[in-house]
């Protein structure tokens, strides 16, 4: 007999910090983006204490948590603040998107979903009604994206299974 999944916290504040999470690349990194946003809930609300990981989805030094002598990693982790806020300095993905991971209050699960940094063809993305297609390309250019995750609502993410 399987135990169903529970709630059990969150206890992202004190159990998973570390120092420089949000930073996959290092200040003055050529090519640096900002990514920031905010984590919702289904009354559009800030959701204070969720925790967000962001891979960039290359091979290599990918979930390491150095980036001493400058390296590059291919994993983040931020805390949402009280205000639902959240950021990552990292760079352009090699391929169209960067793979977003949520855990928050009330999921039995994580979930997935992706941010795309352009409107760009793609097989998930061609599939989608142009609505939806919206919650999950990043708004801005250049050096710096917006990207508001929706929990749940009229206006939610796609979320991804895996």
């Amino acid at each position: 007999m399987t135990t169903p999944s529970q709630t059990v916290g969150p206890f992202f504040s004190h159990a998973l910090p570390y120092e420089r999470d949000w930073e996959l690349v290092p200040e003055g990194h050529p090519g640096a983006v900002m990514l920031t946003g905010r984590v919702l809930d289904g009354a559009g609300e800030p959701v204070p204490d969720a925790l967000l990981e962001l891979w960039l989805g290359f091979a290599g030094d990918r979930g390491a948590l150095s980036r001493e002598g400058g390296q590059v990693s291919g994993f983040g982790r931020c805390a949402t603040a009280p205000d639902g806020t959240y950021r990552f300095r990292t760079s352009r993905p090699p391929g169209p998107y960067l793979s977003l991971q949520v855990f928050a209050r009330g999921l039995l699960r994580s979930v997935l979903t992706r941010v795309y940094l352009e409107d760009v063809p793609d097989p998930l993305l061609d599939g989608l009604e142009p609505e939806r297609r919206a919650t999950l390309i990043a708004a801005g250019s250049g050096d710096s994206y917006r990207f508001d995750v929706r929990l749940q609502g009229a206006e939610e993410t796609v979320f991804i299974d895996f």
